[in-house]
């Protein structure tokens, strides 16, 4: 099982990534970052990325009907382990690249994303999806 920064090299394997980081959502902070980005300068992407999650991930209309942030991965409610995310992933485009954010589920809150940087000619942006997804279930933090 990969830590953060296998985690991160992986993601920069992608076809047309530019940059990586694990970020903390409801602090903004970087917990891992590689590569380039939007800027210069991953800490203000990071912050500005974890705005854009949070916001998301705090609005009841993204969140599956009877989503409840206390209630277990087995269905029992409570606080603790287990807790998925309320999202899956977000997509934002531009222009020239993509940014593809994937909620990572953990044993404590769920409050960190990977965020992924992708060169729009060459990246592939289903393929960023899905390798992000699997990369989220292996990803051990702690």
């Amino acid at each position: 099982m990969p830590g953060i920064d296998e985690c991160l090299l992986e993601a920069m394997r992608l076809p047309g990534a530019r940059g990586a980081a694990l970020v903390d959502w409801t602090s903004g902070l970087a917990l891992g970052s590689v590569g380039e980005f939007p800027g210069g300068d991953h800490e203000a992407a990071a912050a500005e990325a974890a705005e854009v999650a949070r916001l998301t991930a705090e609005q009841r209309a993204f969140t599956p009907d009877g989503y409840d942030r206390h209630e277990h991965a087995d269905g029992t409610a409570g606080p603790g382990a287990g807790v998925d995310p309320p999202v899956e992933d977000l997509i934002i485009s531009n222009r020239d690249s993509y940014h593809v954010l994937r909620f990572v589920p953990t044993s404590f809150d769920s409050s960190v994303f990977l965020h992924v940087w992708l060169g729009r000619p060459d990246g592939n942006l289903a393929l960023a999806r899905i390798r992000l997804g699997e990369m989220a279930g292996r990803l051990v933090l702690g």
